[in-house]
């Protein structure tokens, strides 16, 4: 993997072609201008950094999220070349090429690189194109050399800026937001994808640091991809104490597979080439299912579990509960599409199925136990699967699965073009006739569920389909259920909007319908056709003026919006928004102890006497910052630490008070009189006027789109809260307890 014969010189970067079209098309290379879009940015530049940690010379990246919104990201590798480029007609630094000419790069020959995750050579520049500025440091040959470029045009030479004996490269750039719809970066996400480098990098720590809120997290694996599948499973009941770990290499290609069943009826694979995951699999994972089915089923015949020639595990039977992570490193691998989603390589299929089928048969024979259990758990599956099998057939004879007889209580559309179609699956009758009454007939559809549907996390298909409300949605749907038989172009509605109420029922309700749609039309979800109704929480009126708001963020800024206008403290506007912003945050803060049943002023004596222990809630998070809080506002209203009472001009007159909490309260009564304010809890509260106004008319409702970003993350929330072990969900539940706003008591 690693030549360290040949050093990394500026006339190994090739030149293919310029960056012309990137800002005109951005999807085409970094797959959209949304969310993931954004953050596909990182990841372009980091995988350099990882590409240099896969040749041998970078065991350490740094990640910043800094408060101006960009992102800088420091590596400790060999640096980019920065000489001249001997065959550039302008006489450009290798450095500038590579940031501003698409398909520029040293891994175009495999001198520099053996392996490489940035094959194409567009990355940086793409991000680049793509930044509202860019700025790179590259420490080399003792030398720390600077560039600055603007929407991809250099804004500045080359320049020698210091001597360093360090070496490494430092990129830092700000999203264009000329270009991205969204801005800000998630900690969370890149959190996901920096621990799944390190899994796959034995030894390569990677720090992010989020400057927003100073934030540190660190990530380094010694396990590698077993410790990948221990954490996949920690959640679930294992049946092979130690994943199998399968390693080999062939004709340049090296594999690493690690594997652990659990009991759970489900199937994870992720699937990676040089530190890229590729969701859509490819040759690697036709080669893991080809040789895993046939060499699970040749053991079972040769120790006696199964008879040759009658009986057979199919490959889902031998999947069912298996939680596997693939990794391949190849030197020059083909993916459909930059966005690397898909592997091609052909010769792929087999080096794999080579690799697993002698691991595997080593392992099967030297862990008899653990071999049975999984042999009688694929054995299990294939009952199921001829029972499920017979229990489609009867229903598909009763026509529950075929699009010819709809369900009586689906208000079905005219639209019979999918792409122009839309379905709300609404909860309860109550709701479902308001719905019914208020949408479109031309091209809305309403199908109304009584209660709680089946927790699919817990059943397999055969008890599916004995669920009455399962069947409803199978057939109003179309298209069929499960991973195999789900058949998109049967889909008939490309828009299904779930809309539920906005309470702990509802959550649940649309928890389990999340779950049945992951699970079994998974394809729905892939295609974008999945969509949450964003139903109003409040519904605010003065005289004939009304306004409905979403959520409990937008309602806070609206009566911040009034109580900008009513409140006044010594100072300039700066000093009054910030104690406002101050003083909402500590009254929601402290309605959340109220709600818990401690009362405001025994909470206010606990900030006042310092007290840090012994008390019910000094364990609770919000209470150390609803002090932080209280000594924050103390700066800003109080002209000496040495006074008792705090002073606010409240709608012309002057309000003494030593209690936040009174201030606050008072505060809140002033702005609100006058104002009619309707919280809805369900959407039978509203009448279908109100209802096709705010969540059901195209041109002014919200919908949120629910994307398959991170199936790991996914399904580990569904198995926490839908599975059957009780204590991660308990530990779930406790951890995020505060974080509840929305709580019916």
């Amino acid at each position: 993997m690693v030549n360290k014969e040949h050093t990394y010189k500026a006339e190994d970067i090739k030149i293919l072609k310029g960056l012309e079209g990137v800002r005109k098309r951005p999807a085409m290379y970094i797959g959209s201008t949304g969310i993931e879009g954004l953050h596909h940015l990182v990841y372009e530049v980091i995988d350099n950094s990882v590409d240099e940690a896969l040749a041998g010379f970078c065991d350490r990246i740094e990640v910043k999220l800094n408060k101006d919104g960009s992102c800088t990201v420091i590596d400790n590798g060999r640096g980019i070349p920065t000489g001249k480029h001997p065959e550039d007609p302008e006489g450009r630094t290798a450095l500038e090429i590579v940031l501003t000419e698409l398909h520029a790069g040293g891994k175009f020959e495999s001198k520099a690189y053996k392996v490489s995750g940035g094959l194409h050579g567009v990355g940086v520049s793409v991000v680049n194109a793509l930044s509202e500025w860019m700025e790179v440091e590259v420490k080399r040959n003792g030398r720390i050399v600077r560039q600055r470029y603007a929407r991809g045009i250099p804004v500045t030479p080359v320049e020698e800026i210091g001597k360093t004996e360090e070496r490494g490269t430092k990129i830092t750039f700000k999203p264009d937001p000329e270009i991205f719809e969204v801005i800000e970066f998630s900690k969370d996400v890149l959190s996901h994808r920096f621990k799944e480098l390190s899994y796959l990098n034995k030894g390569l720590k990677i720090i992010l640091m989020d400057e927003r809120d100073g934030a540190v997290e660190e990530f380094i694996a010694e396990g590698g991809i077993v410790s990948f599948v221990e954490d996949l499973n920690k959640n679930k009941k294992v049946i092979n104490a130690k994943p199998i770990y399968v390693t080999g290499q062939r004709e340049g290609v090296i594999v690493e597979i690690a594997i652990q069943y659990n009991e759970s009826y489900s199937e994870e694979i992720l699937t990676f080439v040089n530190n890229i995951n590729t969701r859509e699999g490819g040759t690697h994972l036709v080669g893991f299912k080809s040789a895993l089915t046939r060499t699970i089923n040749s053991y079972a015949i040769e120790k006696g579990f199964l008879k040759e020639g009658k009986e057979s595990l199919s490959g889902d039977d031998v999947r069912e509960g298996i939680v596997a992570v693939i990794s391949v490193k190849i030197p020059e691998p083909q993916f459909e599409g930059q966005t690397k989603m898909k592997l091609g390589n052909s010769e792929v299929k087999g080096i794999v199925e080579t690799i697993l089928n002698e691991g595997l048969s080593r392992w099967l024979e030297e862990n008899p136990n653990s071999a049975k259990r999984i042999v009688e758990k694929a054995k299990e599956a294939a009952r199921v699967r001829e029972a499920a099998k017979k229990a489609k057939e009867l229903t598909r004879r009763k026509g529950i699965l075929e699009d010819t007889t709809l369900p009586g209580k689906l208000a079905d559309c005219t639209e019979k073009d999918p792409s122009h179609a839309e379905l709300f699956i609404v909860e309860g009758d109550s709701a479902g006739g308001s719905a019914k009454q208020a949408r479109d007939r031309r091209c809305q559809a309403v199908l109304p569920l009584r209660g709680k549907i089946l927790n699919v996390e817990k059943a397999r298909i055969d008890k599916m389909l004995t669920s009455e409300e399962i069947k409803t949605l199978i057939t109003a749907i179309g298209g069929g259920i499960g991973k195999e038989n789900f058949d998109p172009e049967g889909i008939r509605y490309h828009k299904v909007i779930l809309m539920t109420d906005a309470d702990v029922d509802g959550a649940h309700i649309r928890t389990l319908l999340l779950t049945f749609f992951y699970r079994q039309m998974l394809p729905l979800i892939e295609k974008g056709y999945l969509y949450i109704a964003q139903p109003p929480l409040y519904r605010i009126k003065r005289g004939k003026w009304e306004r409905y708001i979403q959520s409990e963020e937008e309602f806070y800024k609206f009566l911040m919006d009034i109580a900008e206008e009513e409140v006044s403290i010594e100072g300039e506007m700066e000093k009054k928004k910030e104690f406002l912003r101050l003083i909402f945050e500590y009254g929601r803060l402290m309605e959340i102890f109220e709600k818990k049943g401690f009362a405001p002023s025994y909470i206010e004596k606990l900030i006042l006497s310092d007290i840090n222990e012994g008390s019910p809630v000094t364990s609770l998070r919000d209470f150390s910052l609803l002090k932080d809080i209280s000594l924050n506002i103390q700066g800003v209203i109080r002209k000496n630490t040495g006074e008792k009472e705090y002073s606010v001009l409240i709608k012309n007159e002057i309000f003494r008070s030593s209690s936040l909490w009174q201030i606050y309260t008072k505060i809140m009564d002033t702005i609100k009189k006058g104002l009619t304010i309707q919280r809805y809890k369900g959407l039978g509260e509203m009448n279908p006027d109100q209802l096709w106004e705010t969540t059901m008319d195209p041109q002014k409702r919200t919908l949120l789109q629910v994307t398959v970003e991170d199936a790991q993350r996914a399904n580990e929330i569904f198995t926490i809260l839908m599975g059957d072990d009780v204590e991660p969900r308990k530990d779930f539940i406790v951890k995020h307890a505060l974080e509840v706003r929305n709580l019916d008591i």
